[in-house]
């Protein structure tokens, strides 16, 4: 586990720090159980896991620092225990050392949740629009290369370069917004010109290949081949239609500045929270109004992006 693990005053380092520490636990619940199979459960509580874990205390202080732990659990004092982003209070359960030589001492150790201080974690925030953009402008370059037609490739090209030319999505204008739907129109007509073409050649093949009585082999050739590459081509276009569409309605959603919300006092990690529930989203904020610091002075009327822009930092706008 590479963090810091700390119990009361004691730091465990190295081989004395475990590699993982399960954490968590259940909901008391009683149920209560009806005739004809309906139920009701009522929520009693959390109650926590006991944290446990163990490690190999070496060096020359080994038997002291065990005999040190172990008088903490004989005290039964609540101790503070802290790894990375958690906080507990607990009690030492159990503790076993197990000497194996002076300097090499084994142990596992159980401790008692008495309470949990870590911040709750009540939303996840999804990517922002940069990132959707992103994810499916490389997946929608990939499927045309595949499909190797020269007029969908220079299309692309030029949704590359539109995309490329915005620093923020979440922060454009419509106008600037408009300037990547077009080229994206562009390519799903494209799409959809190629893909009717592929049903078409299908379609009019009655049978295999082409190949009728009178038929020459070259003929009967070319038929069978464009019949198989008709075949081979369709699902990745209508993959690439998926992906744009997809594109499409993303940058649909997106108005510059959506909302417009007054402040008097505060600051924008608050105001973010309010709206992304996410306190760290408060740079796209500050980005979409042109400020870097986010404590709000006086009463002031902000430019709030529908979606949260966490791409760089308050000065990559």
């Amino acid at each position: 586990m590479a963090t810091i693990l700390s119990l009361g005053d004691v730091l465990f380092n190295d081989l004395e720090a475990p590699e993982r520490i399960p954490f968590g636990g259940s909901q008391q619940l009683v149920v209560h159980k009806m005739v004809g199979g309906t139920r009701t459960v009522d929520a009693m509580g959390r109650d926590d896991l006991p944290l446990g874990w163990s490690g190999t205390f070496m060096g020359k202080d080994a038997l002291s620092r065990a005999r040190y732990l172990d008088a903490m659990r004989i005290a039964g004092q609540a101790l503070p225990l802290a790894w990375s982003e958690l906080l507990y209070t607990v009690v030492i359960h159990r503790f076993l050392p197990v000497f194996e030589r002076e300097w090499m001492i084994p142990y596992s150790i159980v401790c008692e949740v008495v309470a949990d201080h870590s911040q709750p974690q009540t939303s996840l925030s999804g990517p922002s629009i940069n990132d959707l953009i992103g994810a499916d402008l490389s997946t929608a370059n990939s499927l045309t290369a595949s499909i190797g037609n020269g007029t969908l490739t220079g299309l692309m090209g030029t949704v590359n370069t539109a995309i490329a030319g915005v620093s923020s999505l979440a922060n454009a204008a419509q106008s600037t917004i408009n300037g990547v739907l077009a080229p994206i129109a562009a390519v799903q007509t494209q799409v959809s010109t190629l893909i009717a073409s592929a049903s078409n050649t299908i379609a009019n093949v009655s049978t295999l290949g082409g190949i009728v009585p009178n038929n020459p082999i070259s003929v009967a050739a070319a038929k069978l081949t464009s019949q198989v590459t008709a075949y081979q081509s369709l699902p990745t276009l209508y993959n690439l239609q998926s992906v744009m569409g997809r594109m499409s309605a993303n940058l649909g959603g997106v108005s510059g500045a959506a909302q417009q919300i007054t402040m008097a006092g505060g600051n924008l990690m608050q105001l973010a929270a309010n709206v992304y529930g996410d306190a760290k989203a408060w740079t796209g904020i500050a980005k979409a109004n042109k400020i870097t610091d986010p404590v709000v002075q006086g009463v002031q009327t902000l430019n709030v992006p529908v979606r949260p822009d966490n791409a760089g930092g308050v000065l990559s706008g």
